[in-house]
């Protein structure tokens, strides 16, 4: 199925309504053609000085004509734009859902500049298929029809020969705007969506760009993308000046030729002679109604690059196997047997055979050097990355959980978590909707945040910021954790939690990380090793396999990467600890803690 007919069966909910403003339409366009052709008669026959009665209904049905033409347009708009806008709200929320169903790590197949043109300008175009593609193309049939019928009827060679023009107006002014833009339109989209991205680009990065001089060729390749927009915009432009002039063209040819043939009917009483202008003046309204065929036609060349880039979102959602297989049950632990992963695009596999497991009431912590796996294993666990192997939670494989099901009952806590601009508590409640203030300060107390938040002068109710940029970057990370306690997932991962921030206001943090889920299943992906004496077990993690697994106390005897980093970090928080105790003025450089 085309996207384009995909984009249209999804509408059909909206397909009676559009009938109606079609008919509505095409009663407002034959209204218009009666006027003009019910004016023409009036003033031809008013010529004669007729008594006035016999001109009072022509005079009539111009009025009724006029006003019909206006109420059955403004009824055509409104019927039209509430299906086309209640289409468009549907699309709108199912490219969301297929978003969400391949976040986040089916979006690295977009740029942010694609994803913006795809969600914002290719979304706005798929409005045109009712509005600017049925409806006109509907009217101007039904209109076009029902005009050379009451032309056969009133002079038939007349009526055949402006058939034929309005037939060739009516295949020849789209092909020449598909012949003349086509090609422009399929590179305008991805064009835009270029600029768009280099735009957003320049944006973000503008302070290093300044910082390194590097503006001047960002503004460059910024006006290089938006002359080939502008220079594919012009094409467009041009295809449709061109099918607007052959248009009028074709519509002068068919007035003469109505001219042509009427003026000897009417010279041998085959016409009457008030007829004339009426046949001459039809062709002429009809033509305005085909006006709108060129616009029409490459609405539809847009609409076809637009579906099209709309319908690989819905396949990516599809790929990825979102829809959920079944239902997982009770929470029994979690158990990870030889489970292999790769990332899309790379050589070799991020997990190789990892096995691992974890019982209700459990603390486990995932440890290793840089790159070993660790938060590839947790895109594992939340469902975004499929893999091979066993990974069984709930009495079921992860793969065959759907994502919103799986994320019921997992829960996870990033290195840099998303902080709304909004209040605490709204950030909060976004963990469990409904949750009450109390839940919220039990959270927050859990979080440790409870006392700096009482400190404020509008307490939960505090905003904090876009990004939570009022917040400290430990504050941000406690109030996620806050949030991710106050869900109350039966399986809480935290990935690297303290990873960008400081090492004092880290340190705080992973007691309090500890503290928080004494009482929870956890899984605590680390590379700070103080602190895990409590957990139950260890996982060393290396080249994507477990190389050491164990208690604290069991790695600690012996001399693998865990007992030997161990030490050393424990060394140097000595060491740095020794340094703040020294009197002001001394200073000794302290290496950073080791990472493996």
């Amino acid at each position: 199925m085309s996207p384009v007919r995909a984009l249209w069966k999804a509408m059909s909910a909206q397909r009676s309504e559009l009938a109606i403003a079609a008919l509505i339409g095409f009663l407002a366009s034959a209204c218009a053609i009666a006027l003009l052709g019910t004016s023409a008669w009036l003033i031809s026959r008013a010529a004669d000085m007729p008594p006035v009665l016999t001109l009072s209904v022509a005079a009539v049905m111009v009025r009724a004509f006029a006003l019909g033409r206006a109420v059955f347009r403004y009824l055509e708009r409104l019927l039209g734009h509430d299906a086309a806008f209640r289409g468009l709200s549907q699309l709108r929320v199912s490219l969301y859902a297929s978003l969400e169903a391949i976040t986040p790590n089916g979006l690295a197949r977009f740029t942010r500049g694609d994803l913006l043109a795809r969600l914002g300008a290719d979304v706005d175009t798929a409005v045109d298929l009712p509005l600017r593609i049925v409806l006109p193309w509907a009217q101007a049939i039904l209109v076009s029809i029902g005009t050379i019928a009451f032309l056969v009827w009133l002079l038939p060679a007349a009526g055949v020969v402006i058939g034929i023009i309005v037939l060739l107006a009516l295949t020849l002014m789209p092909w020449l705007v598909g012949r003349t833009a086509a090609q422009a339109e399929a590179r305008l989209a991805p064009g835009k969506a270029a600029l768009a991205n280099a735009a957003l680009t320049s944006l973000s990065a503008s302070p290093d760009l300044l910082m390194l001089g590097a503006d001047g060729r960002a503004l460059a390749a910024l006006r290089s993308h938006d002359d080939k927009v502008t220079v594919l915009g012009r094409r467009e432009s041009f295809a449709l000046g061109l099918s607007g002039g052959t248009g009028t063209l074709l519509q002068g040819l068919a007035i003469i030729a109505a001219l042509v043939i009427a003026i000897p009917a009417v010279v041998d009483g085959r016409l009457p002679s008030v007829m004339l202008a009426v046949a001459a003046l039809l062709p002429l309204a009809l033509f305005d109604v085909l006006a709108t065929l060129p616009g029409s036609a490459l609405s539809f060349h847009r609409l076809r690059g637009a579906a099209a880039r709309l319908d690989e979102i819905h396949a990516a959602s599809v790929d990825d196997g979102a829809s959920p297989l079944v239902q997982p049950g009770a929470f029994t632990g979690l158990v990870v047997d030889n489970v292999r992963a790769r990332w899309s695009g790379a050589q070799s596999d991020a997990l190789a055979g990892v096995s691992i497991r974890i019982t209700p009431g459990e603390r486990i912590a995932i440890v290793g050097p840089s790159g070993s796996g660790k938060s590839t294993l947790a895109t594992v666990l939340m469902g975004f990355l499929n893999y091979q192997g066993g990974a069984v939670i709930c009495g079921h494989e992860i793969r065959a959980i759907g994502g919103d099901e799986l994320r019921e009952r997992v829960g996870l806590m990033e290195q840099s978590s998303h902080i709304f601009d909004t209040t605490i508590a709204a950030n909060l409640r976004l963990g469990r909707l409904g949750s009450s203030d109390d839940e919220i300060w039990t959270a927050l107390e859990e979080a440790q945040l409870a006392d700096w938040v009482r400190t404020l002068p509008l307490g939960i109710e505090t905003e904090v910021g876009s990004f939570g940029t009022r917040l400290s970057g430990g504050q941000q990370q406690r109030l996620a954790l806050a949030r991710l306690l106050l869900a109350q997932r039966d399986l809480v991962i935290l990935d690297e939690p303290t990873e960008h921030l400081d090492a004092q206001t880290a340190e705080q943090l992973d007691r309090t990380l500890i503290s928080a889920t004494a009482s929870r299943t956890a899984i605590l992906i680390t590379h700070r090793l103080i602190g895990l004496e409590s957990t139950d077990r260890i996982y060393v993690l290396d080249h994507g396999r477990v190389v050491e697994h164990g208690t604290h106390d069991e790695l600690m005897s012996g001399t693998g990467w865990y007992a030997t980093n161990r030490r050393r970090q424990a060394e140097q928080r000595s060491m740095a600890e020794l340094i703040d105790r020294l009197p002001a003025g001394i200073g000794v450089d302290v290496p950073p803690l080791a990472r493996g």
